[in-house]
C-alpha cells in the first residue's frame, strides 16, 4: 500500500481557523478584499458569489488566473461573479 503523507493536524488547523469549508460564500467584489483572500476560499472548496461593483476584468484580475490554473471556475452572470473550487462544475446549459 502506498504512503500518502497526509498531514491532518495542518488540515484541521486550516479548517478550523477560517471557518468556512465547503460553504457557499456571498460577497462583493469591489477591490476593498484582497485577492488571497478569494483564493484561499477557493483552496478550501468554497464556492463564491461576488457581487460585481466596477470592472469586472480590472477586479478579477489578481485571482482569476490563480483560480482557473488550480482548476477552478469562473463564471460571469447577471451582475455576479461565481467562482468554484476544482471538482466542482458551474452548468450554464440552461441560459442558452
Amino acid at each position: 500500500m502506498a504512503d500518502f503523507g497526509l498531514d491532518l493536524e495542518d488540515a484541521e488547523e486550516m479548517m478550523e481557523s477560517d471557518g468556512t469549508v465547503g460553504d457557499v460564500v456571498l460577497g462583493v467584489l469591489d477591490g476593498e478584499t484582497e485577492p488571497e483572500q478569494w483564493v484561499r476560499n477557493i483552496e478550501y472548496g468554497n464556492v463564491l458569489v461576488l457581487a460585481v461593483e466596477g470592472d469586472l476584468n480590472e477586479l478579477a484580475s489578481g485571482f482569476a488566473r490563480q483560480v482557473n490554473e488550480m482548476g477552478g471556475e469562473l463564471t460571469h452572470f447577471r451582475g455576479f461573479l461565481v467562482v468554484s473550487p476544482p471538482n466542482v462544475d458551474i452548468d450554464t446549459d440552461r441560459l442558452g
